[in-house]
């Protein structure tokens, strides 16, 4: 039989603390794609998207592929914008018989928190109860209920940075294979805790989340789970569901799947607080009195992330306390990636390659947490449009888009600034504009732990930056949680 099998993603983490909503240009910047413009974009990529397309061909099914959009984690998705999401991707689902595809699963949309739950739900209406629904996720992602009982099975990413969706994608599609020829029923349940957040914030490489991840995938190879999925939640949401959860997905009967995720999550209660030393970060001015006694002679750069104004969980990207920093040090062969500031690149496109010119440059959004506006004499020295090509671990070949970039000097600091919001994950977003990372004495970014895998291997030493952005430690400690379920740790005292 030739199945029809509906694919496509809807990416979006919701830090519903931000004052920026998100909107339908925020999809579009980034990548927002709709049918026959997936293909040519995703086949031959080590993407989540990439790995159906190849399995398509192996089973024989024919792909609906109506939708690809993902976002820069911000403020809620705008009603309006998540309906038409929905519009898009879910018109695909007509006439399928399974589908395979990817979410985020800490998305929030206005008047609806689990955005996620809420796609599923429309899906599953569509195909009807028995058609296959495999999901991939986020390991970031705030499952749910109404997640589990609408997908078949809910397989997280295994890694930390993210760069198994290739290998997820390929699970699910053999998952997927399997009941559509009847082999298999899939069910998936879900245990949680009252915990806001745990699991070393998902990391992957020690810790409890990789004594969960262990031992999970020895369930799945001993047959006695088709599917473990642990996450670590995403905390900066303020809705009930948020937090850590596991799923089991079993074939049929659930009974043992539920047992095995409530030992597993019993697990992740009791190691709750454990924090590993990534988690310990510096001053400004202590990471920046380190660049600045190591720059002479470095043979490999000292990389600085700033961890609090980290795009990638919903920071504004705009800080600029470190760079200013920097700058009063006068550090010499340095970079810094990012400054988000959309009028600063026109102000740049305007003073011309070549040219000098004073700039206004970031701290618009909150200029009360990581530092205001920073006016600079800078030399513009590359403009691009923003796309750039990802060949690091986390890219696996696609393009990327941070809309009309720059690169401008400053001293001895040579500063990217983008239109489009975004964190430092690839190498690609330094040499795209002209900087040779490879050579640099100091680099300074605005990650929180993805930027890991393309520019640890490449450093002398990493330092984690509390610039005092909105996503930083002594920021969390002062968020005011109104929508989470009650008593919930740390924020009462539990006990279970």
């Amino acid at each position: 039989m030739n199945y029809r099998i509906l694919t496509g993603e809807i990416e979006h983490e919701a830090n519903t603390f931000s004052k920026v909503p998100t909107t339908l240009e925020h999809f579009r910047s980034p990548a927002l794609l709709l049918g026959n413009e997936i293909p040519p974009a995703r086949r031959g990529t080590r993407t989540a998207l990439g790995a159906v397309f190849e399995a398509a061909k192996k089973f024989g099914w024919t792909l609906s592929h109506p939708l690809a959009a993902s976002a820069t984690p911000g403020g809620p998705v705008t009603k309006e914008t998540f309906e038409q999401l929905c519009a898009w991707f879910l018109a695909g689902a007509e006439g399928c018989n399974g589908a395979l595809i990817n979410l985020h699963g800490a998305m929030v949309a206005e008047g609806c928190e689990d955005a996620d739950g809420e796609i599923l739900a429309r899906l599953r209406a569509i195909l009807g109860q028995d058609a296959p629904i495999v999901v991939t996720l986020d390991l970031h992602a705030n499952v749910t209920q109404k997640m589990a009982a609408n997908a078949s099975a809910l397989i997280a990413v295994r890694t930390y940075p993210h760069i198994d969706y290739y290998e997820r994608a390929w699970q699910g599609a053999g998952l997927l294979d399997r009941a559509l020829r009847g082999e298999i029923r899939p069910r998936t349940v879900i245990a949680k805790r009252p915990m806001l957040h745990g699991l070393n914030e998902g990391r992957t490489d020690t810790g409890p989340m990789r004594e969960l991840i262990d031992r999970g995938e020895a369930l799945e190879a001993s047959g006695k789970a088709l599917v473990v999925s642990v996450c670590a939640g995403f905390s900066w949401s303020d809705i009930y569901d948020v937090g850590p959860s596991v799923t089991v997905t079993a074939d049929g009967d659930t009974t043992e799947a539920q047992r095995s995720a409530e030992e597993l999550m019993d697990y992740a209660w009791e190691t709750r607080a454990f924090v590993s030393d990534q988690d310990t970060s510096t001053s400004i001015a202590e990471a920046v009195e380190r660049a600045k006694s190591g720059e002479f002679g470095a043979d490999k750069p000292l990389v600085l992330a700033d961890i609090s104004d980290n795009p990638g969980g919903g920071a504004y990207g705009d800080a600029t306390d470190l760079l200013r920093a920097m700058m009063a040090a006068d550090l010499q062969n340095a970079a810094f990636h990012a400054i988000f500031d959309p009028a600063a690149v026109q102000a740049g496109i305007a003073i011309g390659v070549g040219n000098k010119g004073r700039i206004l440059l970031g701290g618009k959004q909150a200029p009360e947490t990581g530092g205001g506006p920073l006016e600079v004499e800078a030399q513009i020295v590359s403009i691009t449009d923003g796309r750039f090509r990802c060949y690091g671990p986390m890219g696996g070949g696609s393009w990327r888009n941070h809309g009309p970039s720059l690169m401008l000097r400053v001293g001895g600091i040579e500063i990217v600034v983008i239109s489009g919001n975004g964190q430092a994950t690839d190498l690609a977003q330094l040499t795209s504009l002209g900087i040779d990372p490879l050579h640099c004495a100091t680099i300074a970014l605005k990650s929180f732990h993805h930027f890991r895998d393309a520019f640890e291997p490449i450093a002398r030493e990493v330092i984690t930056v509390d610039g005092g952005g909105m996503a930083g430690s002594s920021e969390m400690s002062k968020a005011v949680y109104r929508r989470v379920r009650r008593p919930i740790w740390p924020l009462d005292d539990i006990n279970l």
